[in-house]
C-alpha cells in the first residue's frame, strides 16, 4: 500500500513520477512537465533530492478540474488559437471527456464509454454525468453510492440508450446492501432491471455481463446461471475488473479458494489501487487458510483507509468466529459508527456488558437477546441469529434460523458453506440438506 497511515492528506498517496502520469493516462515526462509549467501539486521527501516526490490522487484531482483544458488536449494538437470557437469548446469537452473515462475506468473497472459505445454518438452531457457517477460509486459509502445513483439517473434521462449509465445504476444497487440500509429486496430488485436493461441495449457489454451475474448470483440464486454470465463478461472483455473481482467473491462463496484465489489475483493485477479488491483479497486469503496473509493484508487496508468499511466488517466477522470479542466489539463498533447503524451499536453496547460480567459466553448471550428482540420486530436477519445460536453450540436452534433465512429468501445464506460460524453443523444431517436447498457444496467444513 502506498498511502501512509493516518495521513492528513486526502486520497492515496504516488510515490514515483510513473504513477502520477499513470493518473492521467500519461508518461512520467509529460507529468513532470506539468509540474513545470501549469503548476501540478507535487511534494518531496526532505533530502531526497528532485527524483524523488510523491502526490495525493485528491489533490491532482482538485488540481484538474481546475485545468480541464490544458490537460484534455493532446500535446501534439494543432495550435487552439487556429480552431473555430465552437469546435474548440467541443474538441476540449470530448477530449476531456475521453482522457478522464480512460483513467476512471482502469482504476474502477467500469467500461469506458468512448470505446464501448463507439458505435454510437453518446450525450456529451450524459457522459459527464456517468463519469461523476462512477466517481462516487467508487467511494464506497451510504452518502456516495446515493450520490452514484442520481448521477447514473441523470445520465440515462439524457441519454435514455446509454447501456453503461445502466451498468452503473445496477452496480449501485448490487452494493447498497452491504453499504447502506436498503432492503436487499429493493436494492436487487432494481439491479437487476437495470442489469438486464443493460444486456438488452447492449449485449456485447462485458459489464453488463457481470453486473447480471451479481444478482442472478446473490439475489435470484441461480449458480449456474450467474457463473455463465461470469464467463459471458470475460470472454468480451478478459481484462475487465468487475468480472474478475466479482467472479471471485462467487467463486469463495462456493468453496473453490484456488480459482479464487487466481480470480482475485487476476483482478488485483489489472487495479492494484482498488481497496474493495485488496479487502476481498485478504477475506479469501483468510478462508482458504492463508490466515496470517490475510489478517495482515485486511489489517493494513483498516490502517490505511480508517473510514473503508469493508475491512471493519471483515475483521469483525474473523473475531466473533476466532472468540477474540474485544476485537470482535470493537470492529463492529467503528463498521456501526461508519453507517450510522443504531442495531450494530446496540449489539456493540449489549455485548460489552455481556463480555464484562461473564466472558465470552456473557456477550453471545446478551447479543442473542438483543438479536432476537430486533428480529421480533422484523429488523434483523435470521441469519444473523443462526450464527450467534451456532457459536453458542446451540445447533437446533442455529438450524431452526438458517431454515427460516432460506425460506425468506435472505441474501446471506450463500456464505453458509464457508462460514466459520457454523463449522460444527457440517455433520449434521439438516445443515446439509440447507447447503443443498441454496446449491451449496456439502463437503466438510473450512478450515479454520
Amino acid at each position: 500500500m502506498s498511502a501512509e497511515k493516518d495521513s492528513p492528506r486526502p486520497g492515496k498517496r504516488l510515490d514515483t513520477w510513473k504513477e502520477i502520469g499513470a493518473f492521467f493516462g500519461r508518461d512520467a515526462r509529460t507529468a513532470k512537465r506539468w509540474e513545470e509549467t501549469r503548476g501540478l501539486p507535487i511534494h518531496r521527501v526532505p533530502g531526497g533530492g528532485r527524483a524523488n516526490v510523491y502526490a495525493y490522487t485528491q489533490e491532482l484531482a482538485d488540481w484538474l478540474k481546475g485545468n480541464n483544458e490544458a490537460v484534455a488536449v493532446p500535446d501534439e494538437a494543432p495550435p487552439a488559437a487556429t480552431w473555430p470557437r465552437p469546435l474548440l469548446a467541443l474538441a476540449l469537452l470530448v477530449t476531456f471527456a475521453a482522457v478522464f473515462l480512460i483513467v476512471q475506468s482502469r482504476r474502477s473497472g467500469h467500461p469506458s464509454s468512448l470505446a464501448a459505445s463507439a458505435s454510437r454518438r453518446v450525450d456529451p452531457q450524459a457522459q459527464q454525468l456517468y463519469l461523476k457517477g462512477i466517481y462516487y460509486w467508487n467511494k464506497r459509502s451510504p452518502e456516495s453510492l446515493n450520490q452514484a445513483v442520481d448521477y447514473f439517473t441523470q445520465a440515462i434521462v439524457k441519454d435514455p440508450n446509454y447501456a453503461e449509465a445502466y451498468v452503473g445504476l445496477a452496480n449501485c444497487y448490487n452494493l447498497m446492501r452491504e453499504y447502506t440500509s436498503v432492503p436487499p429486496g429493493e436494492a436487487y430488485a432494481k439491479a437487476k432491471a437495470a442489469a438486464e436493461h443493460a444486456v438488452a441495449l447492449d449485449d456485447s457489454l462485458s459489464s453488463a455481463h457481470s453486473s447480471l451475474a451479481f444478482v442472478d448470483f446473490y439475489w435470484s440464486w441461480d449458480v449456474s446461471g450467474a457463473e455463465r454470465e461470469f464467463k459471458r463478461a470475460l470472454e468480451l472483455d478478459p481484462n475487465s475488473v468487475p468480472a474478475h473481482h466479482w467472479y471471485a467473491t462467487f467463486l469463495l462463496s462456493l468453496g473453490r479458494f484456488q480459482e479464487s484465489l487466481e480470480e482475485i489475483d487476476k483482478a488485483q493485477q489489472l487495479d492494484p489501487h482498488s481497496s474493495s479488491i485488496l479487502a476481498d483479497k485478504g477475506l479469501i486469503l483468510y478462508h482458504s487458510g492463508q490466515t496470517d496473509q490475510g489478517l495482515a493484508l485486511l489489517k493494513q487496508l483498516e490502517a490505511a483507509e480508517p473510514a473503508f468499511l469493508s475491512p471493519h466488517t471483515y475483521l469483525a466477522d474473523i473475531y466473533f468466529n476466532s472468540g477474540n470479542c474485544r476485537g470482535f466489539l470493537s470492529e463492529l463498533k467503528t463498521a456501526g459508527t461508519l453507517l450510522n447503524d443504531e442495531q450494530r451499536l446496540a449489539i456493540v453496547k449489549a455485548g460489552e456488558k455481556g463480555f464484562a460480567a461473564s466472558g465470552a459466553k456473557g456477550m453471545l448471550t446478551a447479543i442473542l437477546a438483543v438479536q432476537k428482540r430486533y428480529y421480533a420486530q422484523r429488523q434483523m436477519p435470521a441469519y444473523e441469529l443462526a450464527r450467534t445460536c451456532a457459536v453458542l453450540g446451540e445447533k437446533q436452534e442455529a438450524i431452526h434460523f438458517l431454515q427460516i433465512a432460506y425460506a425468506s429468501h435472505e441474501p446471506s445464506v450463500f456464505a453458509t458453506g464457508v462460514d466459520f460460524a457454523f463449522r460444527s453443523l457440517h455433520s449434521d444431517d439438516s445443515f446439509r440438506k440447507i447447503l443443498a436447498q441454496i446449491g451449496l457444496p456439502t463437503g466438510p467444513p473450512p478450515a479454520s
